[in-house]
């Protein structure tokens, strides 16, 4: 059970690491400057699935690690 908990975690982590280097970055930059910023902005419907995901795989992790810790 231990070693099944411990892969999903794994899978977990991954997925949470995956899921936010693909957000798209928030912050303006240096193209706040020039007023640049705003012009490629990028679509809502996909940063909302983005959103979903990670927290889907964060709580996930969270949850494994926690019954793992409970079953040491």
């Amino acid at each position: 059970m231990k070693t099944f908990l411990t892969i999903i975690e794994i899978i977990a982590a991954l997925g949470v690491i995956i899921t936010v280097m693909l957000h798209s970055p928030k912050g303006e930059g240096m193209g706040a400057i020039g007023g640049q910023a705003r012009v490629f902005s990028s679509q809502k419907g996909m940063e909302t699935g983005m959103d979903r995901l990670t927290y889907a795989c964060a709580g996930v992790f969270i949850v494994t690690a926690l019954l793992i810790a409970m079953i040491q």
